[in-house]
């Protein structure tokens, strides 16, 4: 066996990779020969998306022990700059990957930025004022952004925030060749569908790939230091805010990859979508698939982006049923006898079993 792979925590992210191509390659082939429900069809995007956005918050939430109710608001930025950057370079650039990857980047960039000027006086705090402040910055980035005009012409870009209510489209002085990107409160229309199910895979590999890496690092120990005890870690000379700047930022960035991804998927787009249900929903995500476990992030995501449209046909109780799930998920993640019963026919505790036998 080569050297790396004799590191249990390298030999688990390696089989997160292997279960991310996997799930890629086996649902790609299902998709070609029509396996699959339009219905789903349709989500694959998303789920992406979602995903992305459940593992950069398990960096903040399970990786660094802070509370972030935010989340969303990092995703429009990214969503909006990413349209933004697209559809202004889609004469300049008329191949869809190249835009998509281009506005990827500059939704990543803008998140990132966001995150750093945000974190500067969020991440002074700790516990519920850090969520409190978090939820009231997300609710702000909304509302800019449903003030936001934004249109481009052959002389660039016009921008123009409508604070009054009173601008409209008409006001960017666009010309007659001209095309109005953002519209306020109406949100982004006539956006270029260009999102790939491939551009989303690429992306959730690229999360994985930051995520655990950064975790594994001296950066990621550090922050999990910082995270058991913020005393301790200063004692030895850490410093707590960097760290947990560091950690922020990079979530940020990769909830506005993954806003873009998610912007650039759908024809018309608005900020009410980015509203704190979403922040709540992604933090679902990361709790029902278990704090700092990046592999259950990916499989609540996917399970319960699914689970809502599986369930259209009862629509009179779908979400009460999906509700129920939820409790029973809870109930079942958190319940020690539960968890003890199902570690009791694992190959690990069969091995230690085997092992206090031989011993005997």
């Amino acid at each position: 066996m080569p050297k790396f792979l004799k590191d249990k925590k390298t030999r688990r992210d390696l089989a997160t990779y292997a279960m991310v191509v996997l799930a890629f390659a086996l649902i790609s082939v299902m998709k070609a020969n029509g396996m699959i429900p339009r219905m789903i069809v349709g989500q694959l995007v998303p789920i992406c998306a979602y995903i992305v956005m459940a593992v950069s918050l398990n960096l903040v939430v399970g990786v660094a022990g802070d509370l972030s109710l935010g989340h969303a608001g990092f995703m429009s930025v990214g969503a909006y700059s990413g349209i933004v950057a697209a559809m202004s370079l889609s004469e300049a650039i008329p191949n869809d990957t190249v835009r998509l990857a281009i506005a990827l980047v500059v939704g990543a960039a803008s998140a990132a930025l966001a995150g750093f000027l945000i974190g500067i006086p969020v991440l002074r705090l700790s516990g519920d004022y850090l969520a409190i402040v978090t939820l009231a910055f997300g609710e702000i980035i909304k509302e800019i952004v449903t003030c936001l005009i934004v249109g481009v012409d052959e002389h660039g870009l016009h921008v123009a925030f409508n604070l009054t209510g009173k601008l409209t489209v008409d006001d960017l002085g666009l010309t007659e060749t001209g095309t109005a990107i953002i519209k306020g409160a109406q949100g982004a229309s006539g956006t270029e569908m260009i999102s790939t199910f491939f551009a989303g895979f690429v992306l959730v590999m690229v999360a994985l790939v930051v995520v655990l890496n950064l975790v594994r690092s001296r950066t990621g120990r550090a922050i999990l230091a910082v995270r058991d005890n913020r005393i301790a870690a200063e004692s030895v000379g850490i410093s707590t805010t960097k760290y947990r700047m560091i950690a922020f930022v990079v979530s940020a960035a990769l909830a506005g990859a993954a806003g873009a991804l998610f912007g650039n998927s759908f024809s018309q787009l608005s900020a009410t979508k980015f509203d704190f249900n979403m922040s709540i929903l992604i933090l679902v995500f990361v709790v029902l698939g278990g704090l700092g476990n990046m592999r259950g992030s990916i499989l609540a995501a996917t399970v319960l982006t699914i689970l809502p449209e599986a369930l259209r046909q009862f629509s009179d109780y779908r979400m009460l049923v999906y509700a129920i799930v939820l409790i029973l998920v809870m109930i079942v993640s958190n319940n020690d006898t539960i968890k003890g019963f199902v570690a009791r026919f694992t190959p690990k505790r069969k091995a230690v079993k085997e092992e206090v036998s031989a011993d005997v």
